[in-house]
């Protein structure tokens, strides 16, 4: 019998230890993503609450610096270079800190983003970008701190933040206009020469129309004649439409490429494809 209680307390005990608790996180994890023009902008930040208690000037004391949140510090993603009140922020994962004020906040995009909270040993040299922004007071209070993009256009947004009865915001451009031009003026040129190698080896690959691969992988080698890997897949289409002495021709010029530029593996396969075709 008395083994058989310690038989049953070790198994409540094994349950009790493998079991994970879950419970509520005071202050979640929020992610967000937003296309601005053609920029894809992303912050990822944990959202604390106001729970009774002031925030601005007391649980967040103005002229000190601020996580902009709770947990690990607040970071924002841009998929290119931006501009912040004139100065150039490069595309890739910050870190915001903020300095709030009763009438303006101190913005800070920092590159080190490994930081639980504020860094120990502040870094200006890491501090990508910095500007100051106006508060504007919110007559209804916001209980959860909330980041958004607002006052959305094709060149630019605010990336705004609101608690209490406060809201900032921080604008920021886009290159919108310059990728769109080189965009249409790359698709108003025409194919590139990898447009055309891809659709040809595609073609070729999966044993579709023949002819226009051919088309397709011609136009390839004019635009690139120094691309032995696009020569290859040339000599290999004319070897599938039966005209071995085009296919010969566009191998050795392949060969000869490769070896200038030390690509063993394609002189090899020129190689084997000339002896195959009795080249060699």
């Amino acid at each position: 019998m008395k083994k058989l209680v310690l038989f049953s307390m070790a198994a409540v005990l094994s349950f009790t230890m493998g079991a994970q608790m879950q419970t509520p996180q005071p202050s979640p994890s929020s992610m967000m993503e937003q296309m601005v023009g053609l920029t894809k902008v992303e912050v990822a930040y944990s959202r604390p609450s106001m729970r009774g208690r002031t925030i601005f000037g007391d649980l967040v004391p103005y002229g000190k610096m601020w996580r902009t949140g709770a947990n690990k510090n607040t970071t924002v993603s841009f998929s290119d270079d931006v501009t912040i009140d004139g100065q150039s922020l490069k595309a890739g994962t910050y870190a915001v800190f903020t300095k709030p004020g009763e009438s303006t906040w101190d913005v800070y995009f920092y590159s080190d983003t490994e930081n639980w909270g504020t860094p120990q040993n502040w870094d200006e040299s890491k501090v990508a970008a910095k500007t100051t922004v106006q508060v504007y007071p919110i007559e209804m209070p916001i209980e959860t701190f909330t980041i958004s993009i607002d006052d959305l256009s094709d060149n630019g947004a605010n990336l705004g933040m609101m608690w209490e009865k406060a809201y900032v915001g921080v604008n920021f451009q886009v290159p919108t206009d310059e990728k769109a031009t080189k965009s249409i003026e790359t698709a108003m040129a025409g194919p590139s020469a990898g447009d055309y190698y891809s659709a040809a080896s595609y073609y070729f690959d999966s044993g579709k129309d023949i002819a226009k691969a051919k088309t397709w992988i011609e136009k390839a080698v004019e635009m690139n004649p120094k691309a032995y890997w696009v020569i290859r897949k040339q000599s290999l289409i004319y070897a599938k439409m039966g005209d071995t002495k085009s296919a010969i021709a566009a191998a050795k010029k392949s060969l000869a490429a490769a070896e200038d530029a030390g690509n063993m593996d394609y002189v090899k396969m020129n190689k084997d494809s000339l002896k195959e075709w009795g080249a060699l």
